[in-house]
């Protein structure tokens, strides 16, 4: 009897992750995609806890890896797939039981370098984690986009070698920066259809402040890895807004004594919030899920200006 070609490989880096990995699991588990058709690798960090046995448990394939930082364990697991496909999920996500099975319309579609969708929160989220969604979330079921989150990223194994895999030299920024090289092979899509839970989302002011801090490390260090786009043209000037020209022109003003400079300081502080709101429109929000969005993106603002110029300085002390 012929059997079927294993379709995907689904690759989860983890550490320390015993109370999340068996949910995760168990959702691949309940793929309505064949079994024979895809496999799932975890790779383990050098965890304390349960992580490798839950996974042993689960009948996934186990490597272990205590030297790389998540950008490595990907593209370990990468290197020992046998699926056409390589799946990218995180551990402390679970998969809607179509979710292979959605994502299997793209294979032979050689236009498509990547496919995947933003991941959602689970309906008991706070409003940090729900107006955090309303930014990531698509207007539309499918469209072309810049770039993909790497815990549900989809892309063809011989098109993720051809660009060399994740960057293992970024701390953070790895899936923007693997996007923007891997589109230089085809489209990249979002496909709502394509559908997991991202249960460990930031919760609090405190969690999103610490979370994005460390995100933003690698901010700069990603445009050496890729070629420079203009779409991500605001994401390396609001640091330079935020950290000098607004500070020098919010002095300016207050050492001026002319009305127009005072006029075009206030205009320079307003600018950020009202850009993020027109762009918001588009999201069709509530005037109170606007102002909170709102709090959110200035925050995220500050943090990555200071989280940015971290990674900078990181990179000159090396």
């Amino acid at each position: 009897m012929e059997t079927k070609p294993m379709l995907f490989s689904v690759i989860i880096p983890a550490y320390n992750e015993e109370k999340s990995l068996p949910e995760c699991l168990r959702s691949l588990q309940q793929q309505t995609l064949n079994k024979d058709e895809f496999e799932v690798i975890v790779i383990d960090n050098g965890s304390t806890d349960k992580t490798q046995e839950i996974a042993q448990s689960f009948a996934a394939t186990v490597l272990i890896n205590t030297q790389k930082n998540v950008s490595g364990l990907r593209n370990l697991g990468a290197n020992k797939a046998k699926g056409k496909v390589l799946a990218f999920i995180d551990a402390d996500c679970t998969a809607f039981d179509d979710w292979l099975e959605s994502a299997k319309m793209y294979i032979e579609d050689e236009a498509v370098s990547a496919w995947g969708s933003p991941p959602s929160v689970p309906d008991e989220a706070t409003w940090v984690q729900k107006s955090w969604y309303h930014l990531r979330k698509k207007n539309a079921q499918i469209v072309a986009v810049d770039w993909l989150e790497s815990m549900n990223l989809f892309v063809r194994k011989d098109t993720f070698f051809s660009v060399g895999g994740f960057n293992e030299s970024l701390i953070t920024c790895e899936d923007v920066d693997f996007s923007y090289r891997i589109a230089q092979q085809g489209k990249i899509l979002s496909d709502s259809r394509i559908r997991v839970i991202h249960y460990g989302e930031a919760d609090t002011i405190k969690h999103f402040i610490k979370k994005e801090f460390w995100r933003g490390i690698s901010n700069y260090s990603g445009v050496f890895s890729h070629r420079f786009k203009w779409s991500e043209l605001s994401s390396l000037l609001f640091p330079i807004y935020f950290a000098f020209f607004l500070p020098s022109v919010l002095i300016w003003a207050a050492m001026s004594h002319y009305p127009l400079i005072k006029v075009l300081a206030l205009l320079a502080l307003l600018a950020p919030f009202l850009g993020v709101t027109f762009k918001l429109l588009k999201k069709k929000l509530g005037v109170f899920e606007l102002l909170q969005l709102q709090l959110l993106i200035h925050i995220y603002f500050i943090v990555r200006t200071l989280s940015a110029f971290k990674g900078l300085f990181n990179q000159f002390k090396k």
